[in-house]
């Protein structure tokens, strides 16, 4: 048996967290997993992993190992992405990190929309609202909504992004509409916690600068569905995401208020790491993207 089989049993034992949750997404069994594993520790005669009957754990060498293999496994199959692309047979598995807020949203249609014109390609998604490390945990690449910072990671912007702060008509008749920042200060508002801002909210100032508002409100929230329902319901001003407003408000049940505040430069981007070898699969899936927002934006 090769040393690369074994080391994948490792990273999929690693990642899946357990031999037998391993062994049951990769269809192979928990003796045979366990038997790889055991052999890559006798070949470099050290042990990665702390086992005990209810659970287990990576050792020192085990953080280390898997780390450098997980890089030497991604660049083996970059390379074999590549061969496969000159020839024109583009398949495997594509380990995605994207928000809830994305695939919630109509624009998570993209991901199915991709994996209905790429059978040959599995699209794992993992959908989590924090920002994922990608080398660290394995991801080929991400979905991030936001202002991209400076990174150590390639990004591709796939659509503009920007937020809009919304009340309901109701709300507006009973406090009024804000005509400055600084009035979110005494304002009943709704504070998502998946935002970067928290009860900080930014705003252009009256020149160049930027300004920061401390808001409070009765509804503190990690999802900015449920942060708009509230907004919709009255309960307070809201931060959201301009296509999660954007329903309520053609429909008319929020109003947005100072536009003309709200910072700008922010984006859809899908961000992949650095390699010498772009695997063709993840190339294909990022130009699907682009062409579908590209298309979408058209429409």
């Amino acid at each position: 048996m090769d040393t690369l089989t074994r080391m994948r049993a490792f990273i999929d034992v690693v990642e899946a967290e357990g031999f037998s949750a391993a062994a049951r997404k990769i269809g192979r069994s928990k003796a045979l997993l366990s038997k790889y594993v055991r052999e890559l520790e006798d070949e470099l005669g050290a042990l990665l992993l702390n086992r005990t009957t209810r659970q287990f754990s990576l050792t020192e060498a085990g953080h280390t190992y898997y780390r450098r293999a997980s890089e030497i496994v991604r660049e083996v199959d970059s390379l074999a992405d590549a061969v496969r692309e000159s020839s024109g047979d583009v398949r495997g598995r594509i380990k995605l990190s994207a928000p809830r807020t994305f695939a919630d949203a109509p624009i998570g249609q993209s991901l199915v929309d991709f994996a209905k014109e790429h059978p040959d390609i599995v699209l794992e998604i993992d959908l989590d609202d924090r920002f994922v490390d990608l080398v660290e945990e394995g991801f080929d690449l991400a979905i991030r909504i936001s202002r991209l910072e400076s990174s150590s990671l390639i990004a591709k912007r796939l659509s503009p992004f920007s937020v809009r702060i919304c009340g309901s008509p109701e709300l507006i008749a009973k406090h009024g509409m804000p005509t400055k920042p600084q009035d979110f200060a005494r304002l009943p508002c709704i504070v998502d916690t998946n935002g970067r801002w928290l009860s900080n909210w930014p705003f252009k100032g009256d020149t160049s600068d930027t300004i920061s508002v401390s808001v409070s409100g009765p509804l503190e929230v990690n999802s900015p569905m449920v942060a708009r329902a509230a907004a919709v319901s009255g309960l307070g001003f809201a931060i959201l995401p301009d296509f999660i407003a954007a329903p309520e408000i053609i429909e008319g049940r929020l109003v947005p208020v100072l536009d003309d505040r709200i910072l700008q430069g922010g984006g859809i981007f899908a961000v992949y790491p650095h390699r010498r070898y772009l695997p063709a699969k993840v190339r294909v899936f990022v130009d699907f993207l682009a062409q579908w927002f590209k298309a979408r934006e058209a429409a």
